[in-house]
């Protein structure tokens, strides 16, 4: 798997992971942090367009970390 599929594959799941906690009631800051994550997928995209494929998958990274602490705060994440 080359880098901007690779990208790309962690854009899809971060989409799954958000319409994962639709359903639930975020409390205190947790809206906020949705919001940063939110962002940081926005620029993952735009590095992406921008060839700057280290920033992009760094900013993916990011995104994912801050959406799996809300997350992991409301049970949705499953020990495997």
């Amino acid at each position: 798997m080359d880098t901007i599929e690779r990208i790309n594959k962690d854009l899809e799941l971060f989409a799954k992971n958000m319409k994962e906690i639709e359903s639930i009631q975020l409390i205190g800051e947790e809206e906020k942090i949705v919001e940063m994550a939110e962002n940081y997928r926005d620029d993952t995209r735009y590095y992406l367009e921008q060839k700057d494929y280290i920033t992009s998958f760094g900013c993916i990274t990011y995104a994912h970390g801050l959406l799996d602490a809300v997350r992991l705060q409301h049970n949705l994440i499953i020990d495997e």
